[in-house]
């Protein structure tokens, strides 16, 4: 499988400065080739593809106004050309909105470079149209006999310079378990374990909004334009920086701990983006970040051979007992702990990662791997026929 490997790197000035200009190429093409695929599609209705806008590329570096073009390694035009080519294909597929031009006024950029472009000898990397290779932190080795096949080079908003590797690696396998874990996910606690472990939430944004907000309360009074305004809009940038960094390497860790000890992982599919419409708790759930920890265990699992299954958002794992299945009509946010009739005490988080893990396995067993609204057993339950016996079986459900 392919996977990246990034690292952060310290350019000369000679460097940085081939690098902006690339930057600035890369998204002049994209623009202009943009541009152009949308006027032929307004005007003539004809859709325009790669190849087309790479012979537009070839005689937009042959005018005098554009000669500069010619003057930046060809490799990252050419590939900002087919990123557009896969951005239309993802409109014309519903995955994607309409691309959008690339803004001048971003202080981002990036290039990406093919093997035509770059040379990688010693664990040392050189980039074409530069002299001397770049200044890698290589904090970690990449992996052992394989040599990249595309490097993208890029700029963050707070001028930090990183170079991401794309090599051909498979990652060793853990050792096989067969343990399973259902995880409830929260504010307070960010992670609740079907095992009644908590793992608190670090809140890494409420730990570091008195500094963002002085930065940013500098940055209002600065005038448009000037140096000292740039000088700080890079402040608040570091701190919105510290923030992330922080909140991903937690997560890493996280992640990849319960991929390693788990063969099954199982969480709710929330519709974080909904959960934000929420404005009392919009930026608490910003922080805590729940759609990239379930990024992060999809794409881990898949490199460790682990399961991980998804319950449908209407699962009402919180009203359910874990003991008896019984399901109550209600259960507010402010209800933490409750007992149900048949005198089983429970945590909400805890009973909650319970009910999911026995959901989870439940459709696992079925050969489903999401429990979906229409197959809850509670429905089938009262019709008193099942879709899945192993369901009916893992849940404990039945009519309250």
């Amino acid at each position: 499988m392919k996977r990246a490997f990034k690292f952060r790197f310290y350019p000369t000035d000679a460097q940085a400065a081939e690098l902006s200009r690339t930057f600035g190429c890369v998204r002049l093409v994209y623009n202009m080739a943009l541009q152009a695929r949308s006027q032929a599609w307004t005007t003539r209705q004809e859709r325009v593809d790669y190849n087309a806008t790479s012979a537009m590329l070839t005689r937009w570096k042959r005018t005098e106004e554009l000669a500069f073009l010619s003057e930046v390694s060809c490799v990252p035009l050419q590939q900002a050309l087919r990123h557009l080519q896969g951005a239309f294909a993802n409109f014309w597929a519903k995955r994607a909105k309409y691309p959008t031009f690339k803004s001048k006024k971003r202080s981002r950029g990036s290039a990406e470079y093919t093997t035509s472009a770059f040379r990688y000898r010693d664990g040392r990397l050189t980039l074409a149209k530069m002299a001397r290779p770049l200044d890698i932190v290589w904090s970690r080795p990449l992996p052992e006999g394989r040599s990249p096949s595309t490097v993208t080079v890029s700029r963050d908003a707070a001028g930090r310079w990183f170079v991401s590797l794309l090599c051909d690696d498979r990652p060793s396998m853990p050792a096989p378990v067969h343990a399973a874990v259902g995880v409830d996910v929260g504010i307070t606690s960010l992670v609740t374990l079907s095992t009644g472990e908590r793992i608190t939430n670090p809140r890494h944004e409420h730990r570091d909004r008195e500094r963002l907000a002085r930065a940013q309360r500098e940055l209002s009074r600065k005038a448009r334009g000037s140096a000292n305004r740039e000088k700080a809009r890079i402040k608040v940038a570091r701190v919105h920086a510290r923030i992330a960094d922080r909140r991903r390497d937690f997560l890493h860790k996280l992640t990849t701990r319960l991929v390693r000890e788990n063969q099954t992982v199982v969480i709710e599919d929330l519709t974080v983006r909904n959960m934000l419409g929420n404005h009392t708790l919009a930026r608490a759930i910003s922080d805590a970040s729940w759609s990239e920890l379930r990024t992060m265990l999809e794409y881990k699992t898949r490199w460790y051979g682990r399961d991980l299954v998804t319950v449908d958002r209407w699962f009402p794992s919180s009203k359910l007992c874990s003991a008896c299945g019984i399901l109550r009509a209600r259960m507010p946010l402010n209800v933490r702990e409750w007992t149900c009739d048949c005198g089983a005490v429970h945590d909400r988080d805890v009973n909650a990662a319970k009910n999911v893990l026995a959901a989870g396995l439940a459709a696992a067993a079925c050969g489903d791997g999401v429990v979906r609204r229409e197959a809850h057993v509670v429905r089938v339950e009262v019709k008193g026929h099942h879709r899945c016996p192993v369901a009916a079986g893992q849940l404990k459900l039945r009519a309250a």
